[in-house]
């Protein structure tokens, strides 16, 4: 056996269950023996777009992914994807075959690169100890919740691999446990607030982490709000005032702003979540409960920083607690956000006309057309406020949010990656034109798949984000604003159905489509109004 057959075997053993990429001479064997040892193999037609749905089948399984690509060129193709996971601290291996041939065309400094966007790099280095490396790397993708390049050089792929130990899979990260007299001071703090908040994230994404924060939560009175990518927490919850930040509400960012105290639970509370720190009232008490030490106070300052896993300190201040208290919590507030905390029950000036459809109505439209139970990816761009909020979720397993590195063109594969991890839902994926037309090629990858997803493009032919921005008068808007493009025909092209979306009444293929067998995935080519920015926008560019 080849050091190549035994590393795929390996991994597939270590828990490696989907390999996304595209194959060349590098990766060819690996991938193969991948494969043969059970693991799924997901082709994609470029590395950028499998890097991306690798980032969101991990997020979205809460399994280690893998993905595999070409020396050289194949790494470089694949790190807009890579570079988002790694911002976004995805556990995912990136298996990459190297040459050290310095005449090699092929020959780049892949360390370099994986270092540049944030992911940590590894190598094989013998034959002796490739299987125990590889596993090394699948063990700290796991534990340290890092995008880990396993660099494999290909005359170490070649040797043959002497006989070794079994493989497992790695034990679960184990949870961090807080200190009690922060636990404590936590309780402290809960105990004289009278209006607190609770802003979940990232680490809060659990059904255990969901649950004791809302046991905690119901003894103090606090608000349930969540960050974009925990979206879903507290579905149902009468007392949650969904995402804080950008994407708020207007009653949601009063009722953020109006808290004496809150607590960011597995929560950056960055510039998005707090917007640039415009959410957190002059008086209010900031705490953070996070299980990464490096992460408190990293991006404002905390009175409280706690180090500890999100449901064990959760559960521990609820042992800690006294009697219940009302906190935020009254009949006003309750009445409040039974009626206007969600978007579709803001209301707003209709823009649409007989050539173009408000995104706003559009989203509503298609929230009630589409099953409830479905998994939405959403690209980057001025649109992306909307099928994000407008959209409705179950729960925190139904949007996946690739929007960490900003970068548009991912949303696609996102929804790729995120419908193989939730095979039992339906797929969305919610794209601008742009970002639409630059990840077309991965609409045969849809097809080839069989997914049933729908595609949803609001369309305004242009970069709308920079049109918006820069639309002072001062500046020409020439490069960011381009033909009318039948996107429609395109996916037709690539097996799709496909609708063009005016007005409402083009809607009515969608209803008859989503009734139906589902068997073709559908794309809908929105044509929207393009009048002026969403509403996010602005508070988006202050950060540039």
């Amino acid at each position: 056996m080849k050091v190549a057959e035994a590393v795929g075997r390996a991994l597939a053993a270590a828990g490696v269950d989907h390999v996304f990429g595209v194959v060349g001479s590098g990766n060819f064997h690996l991938t193969n023996a991948l494969v043969a040892a059970g693991a799924r193999f997901v082709a994609a037609r470029h590395e950028g777009g499998a890097a991306t749905m690798a980032d969101a089948y991990a997020r979205m399984s809460g399994k280690v992914a893998a993905l595999s690509v070409h020396q050289g060129c194949g790494l470089t193709n694949a790190l807009t994807g890579i570079g988002e996971a790694a911002k976004s601290r995805t556990p995912l291996l990136v298996l990459a075959a190297e040459t050290t041939e310095t005449t090699s065309n092929f020959s780049v400094d892949q360390d370099a690169l994986a270092h540049s966007v944030g992911a940590v790099s590894t190598r094989v280095t013998s034959a002796e100890d490739a299987v125990e490396q590889a596993c090394g790397a699948v063990h700290r993708a796991l534990h340290e919740r890092r995008t880990v390049l396993l660099n494999l050089p290909l005359e170490i792929q070649a040797l043959d691999a002497p006989e070794g130990a079994p493989v497992s899979p790695p034990p679960e990260r184990p949870p961090v446990e807080p200190e009690s007299d922060a636990v404590a001071e936590l309780v402290q703090t809960l105990e004289r607030a009278e209006r607190p908040v609770f802003v979940a994230g990232r680490g809060a994404r659990t059904p255990h982490g969901r649950d004791a924060l809302t046991a905690l939560a119901e003894r103090h009175g606090a608000l349930l709000a969540t960050s974009a990518v925990a979206r879903g927490l507290f579905h149902d919850n009468p007392w949650s005032i969904d995402v804080s930040g950008g994407f708020s509400s207007p009653l949601t960012a009063e009722l953020v702003r109006g808290a004496d105290v809150i607590v960011g639970w597995g929560c950056a509370l960055n510039m998005w979540t707090m917007r640039h720190g415009r959410l957190i009232g002059p008086e209010a008490t900031v705490v953070q409960v996070d299980d990464d030490p490096a992460a408190l106070g990293r991006h404002r300052t905390v009175h409280l920083g706690i180090t500890g896993d999100v449901e064990r300190t959760a559960r521990r201040a609820l042992e800690a607690s006294g009697g219940q208290r009302p906190g935020y919590r009254n009949p006003t507030v309750r009445e409040a956000i039974a009626t206007r905390v969600r978007w579709r029950d803001v209301s707003y000036a209709d823009e649409s006309s007989h050539e173009r459809i408000d995104p706003r109505t559009l989203s509503i439209a298609l929230d009630d057309l589409l099953p409830a139970e479905r998994v939405i990816g959403v690209d980057s761009g001025n649109f992306m406020g909307y099928p994000s909020m407008f959209l409705s979720v179950p729960d925190h397993n139904s949007l996946c949010f690739t929007q960490a590195f900003q970068s548009i063109g991912l949303g696609l594969s996102t929804a790729i990656g995120a419908a193989l991890a939730r095979p039992d839902r339906l797929p969305v994926a919610a794209l601008g034109d742009g970002g639409a037309l630059m990840s077309a090629v991965e609409l045969d990858t849809v097809r080839r798949l069989g997914l049933p997803m729908v595609v949803v493009v609001y369309n305004d032919d242009a970069y709308g984000a920079e049109v918006h921005h820069f639309r002072s008068g001062e500046f020409p808007l020439d490069t960011v604003v381009f033909p009318p493009t039948d996107i429609a025909a395109i996916a037709r092209g690539y097996g799709f159905e496909a609708v063009t979306v005016r007005t409402l009444a083009d809607l009515e293929p969608v209803r008859d489509w989503a009734a139906g067998p589902r068997s073709t995935p559908l794309l809908i080519d929105a044509k929207v109004t393009a009048e002026h920015g969403s509403w996010w926008l602005e508070e988006a560019f202050k950060g540039h």
